[in-house]
């Protein structure tokens, strides 16, 4: 018993790690330490991109562009190299979380869901005073962490499997019903755990399995023909493991290419919802992002909004890849960045991305 404790113990730890840097890659950055930090903001993103991929043989980073009404995209390989102009197909972790909002959003538009409902108007949940609402899971300041430990988590640690795999409706609904949240005002704190919930509130209010339910949305009111939830099936390989029926799935499993996403952020700029519109004030003060220029002032339905620097913005990442897409409005211009490297690995997609759209500004 007393092993079995100390094992768990451990999963914990590295797991709560793990967790962290698949949520929005806030400590990446804590990687390089002071000094190193230091040297980044004076750095172009030619600079940033070089020392990311320098000596990498496995780096395949694809960068889009939009500017001026037109697309454009570019694949770097070791040492900054351009590589031949090849779709691959990346976990975009994180993101997904904008398409589940998006289609939260779709149906509060329909009038069959309500932003300032409890969640417990969709679930079969105990009579309690307080439930978080639609709109705090939206904006991560329903008070619920960012993921629950289950005993599955051991499993997938020892096994090399995503932390979340296994974990399905059943198991969120029972946290939902045993973990109280109290009737106050909470901070932001990201949340996957929020984002499942939500995938089984949609899963409940369309009476349709998220796979179905998401890939129907993505192929047939997005268009996006190539992006899907990850079946385990990409060419730059180690994808994270999922089944059918895994709850998480909402917060991080979608796969996509470069095509894709810049169709989906010409959406933004051509108005396609009003999801990265303000719902909260967050005023997030991560010194490591500020100090690079990222600012987190408020949130829409998932987006988050850099007021200082009039972006708009989300990230991802997994074990093995990281993600950025972020826009202008006032400009009319957006930045993609797909890599195939972990979220702590050297200057993370965030950063790339953020010089990028910054460069595209002047």
């Amino acid at each position: 018993m007393k092993t079995k404790k100390g094992a768990k113990k451990i999963v914990l730890i590295i797991i709560a790690s793990v967790v962290a840097a698949a949520a929005l890659v806030f400590v990446g950055l804590m990687l390089y330490g002071k000094h190193q930090m230091s040297k980044i903001p004076a750095m172009s993103f030619e600079e940033c991109l070089n020392y990311t991929t320098a000596g990498s043989d496995r780096a395949v980073i694809t960068v889009g562009v939009i500017k001026d009404g037109e697309a454009s995209w570019t694949v770097y390989g070791k040492d900054g190299a351009e590589l031949q102009k090849t779709l691959h197909t990346y976990e975009i972790g994180s993101l997904t979380k904008t398409v589940t909002a998006s289609m939260v959003m779709k149906l509060v538009d329909e009038g069959k869901m309500s932003l300032d409902a409890p969640i417990s108007d969709y679930l079969e949940l105990p009579e309690r005073a307080h439930y978080p609402t639609i709109r705090e899971l939206l904006t991560h300041t329903s008070g619920y962490s960012s993921y629950y430990f289950e005993s599955a988590m051991i499993g997938n640690f020892f096994g090399g499997k995503n932390s979340f795999y296994t974990i399905g409706d059943s198991t969120i609904l029972n946290t939902l019903k045993n973990t109280e949240i109290a009737d106050k005002p909470h901070k932001f704190d990201y949340s996957n755990f929020g984002y499942a919930a939500l995938g089984l509130i949609l899963e409940k209010v369309t009476e349709t399995e998220y796979t179905r339910l998401c890939e129907d949305y993505l192929h047939n009111e997005l268009g996006l023909a190539n992006s899907r939830i990850s079946d385990g099936n990409g060419d730059l390989g180690k994808l994270w493991d999922w089944q059918p029926g895994d709850t998480y799935m909402s917060a991080g499993a979608v796969l996509s290419d470069i095509e894709d996403m810049l169709k989906y952020a010409q959406m933004q700029l051509d108005g396609f919802s009003e999801n990265h519109k303000s719902l909260a004030e967050i005023d997030v003060v991560n010194e490591n992002y500020r100090t690079m220029g990222i600012n987190m002032d408020e949130i829409g339905a998932a987006w988050l909004i850099d007021n200082e620097n009039g972006f708009v913005w989300h990230n991802g990442g997994t074990g093995d890849y990281n993600s950025y897409l972020g826009f202008c409005e006032e400009t009319k211009t957006a930045v993609v960045v797909l890599s195939n490297f972990a979220p702590g690995y050297k200057i993370p997609a965030t950063v790339l991305g953020l010089k990028k759209l910054q460069e595209l500004q002047k």
